[in-house]
């Protein structure tokens, strides 16, 4: 792929984000090593020019055309770091795609990842959003997240305890947003099938004698029946985050909804699943401007080939609201607004 930039002049990046809403940014650059990164970063710095690191944009909503040059890593490479009897320690580059990582360790029989198939993105992106899925968080199995300070060019390695990880929540979304941009992950994985399977209907799906194969595959199956393929219609993927909320709370709304479903957080707090909140009110199908609920999955929003940023912006809003008008709950985008 060849590196593009002009000033003065924006450049399509409509196909370089998932929802296929055109776009413009003045600039893309790709990098393939820390070096080259830590170059660019000092070029674009001396000629004072904004700049935002992205992956495969599947967790970003442009409002409008972008004033600034949009990196993207090119960094690649697995690679076996430390092992023992138990576990494997695994860098992987922050270009990698996240599935294809996935598959990769399913196959070198390293369990961990197995119920993150087919999210999309890439690895760096991996450690910024603490994805997660079927019961899992990527933070349970990173090790370290390394990084170049965007003001210095130095090169900072952040241990997991470092990350501040929460529910689809890191220092580096929060405190350190837009201050490093992530150049590789260590993950910890085991030699040894640790399966997660209580989650939804993820058992059922697996069936009896699981292996590490078979939960991806059955992961990939239901992600595959309830999401649209992006290259068929535009999305972000899950819009909202599940909210969590107080155990007292979630008692006070059950017995008004007594089939209300909840995941238990910690000993003061449940996850109640926004797509249980929001089919409830019957938005699925239901559309503003080109924007439509997915039908299939309510917690899906996608461009029907017309939609416009305000669109989408517009619809998640009015879902926020009806939440908070009947649940007197607040859902949050899990998307980014680039604004």
């Amino acid at each position: 792929m060849d590196n593009q930039s002009a000033a003065g002049c924006y450049i399509d990046i409509t196909k370089r984000h998932t929802f296929g809403i055109p776009t413009r940014a003045m600039g893309w650059q790709e990098y393939g090593s820390v070096e080259a990164l830590q170059a660019l970063l000092n070029d674009l710095r001396s000629r004072n020019v904004d700049f935002m690191p992205i992956g495969q944009g599947s967790n970003l909503l442009f409002l409008h055309d972008y004033r600034g040059v949009l990196l993207h890593s090119a960094i690649g490479g697995v690679e076996l770091v430390e092992q023992d009897a138990d576990n494997v320690l695994v860098r992987a580059g922050s270009g990698v795609v996240w599935d294809d990582f996935v598959a990769y360790c399913v196959a070198s029989g390293w369990s961990g990842v197995e119920n993150l198939s087919y999210i999309p993105g890439e690895v760096g992106a991996s450690a910024v959003q603490n994805i997660g899925a079927y019961g899992v968080e990527v933070c349970d199995v990173i090790s370290c997240v390394e990084a170049v300070d965007v003001m210095t060019g130095c090169v900072h390695k952040f241990l997991l305890d470092e990350c501040a990880y929460g529910y689809r929540d890191s220092i580096f979304k929060q405190s350190l947003r837009g201050r490093y941009i992530i150049t590789s992950v260590t993950y910890k994985l085991s030699r040894r099938p640790l399966f997660r399977l209580d989650y939804g209907n993820l058992q059922q799906a697996v069936g009896e004698n699981p292996t590490l194969q078979s939960v991806r595959d059955a992961v990939i199956e239901i992600r595959r029946r309830k999401l649209p393929e992006t290259n068929e219609l535009g999305s972000a993927g899950s819009f909202f985050v599940n909210p969590v909320i107080s155990r007292s709370r979630y008692d006070e709304l059950l017995r008004r909804y007594p089939d209300m479903p909840h995941y238990p957080v910690d000993e003061t707090t449940v996850k109640v699943p926004a797509g249980w909140l929001i089919d409830r009110l019957g938005w699925k199908g239901k559309s503003r401007g080109g924007a439509m609920v997915y039908p299939q999955q309510c917690l899906v929003i996608v461009n029907t080939g017309s939609a416009t940023a305000d669109d989408v912006a517009a619809l998640a809003a009015d879902i926020a609201r009806s939440v908070w008008e009947t649940y007197r709950i607040t859902i949050k985008p899990e998307v980014n607004y680039i604004g």
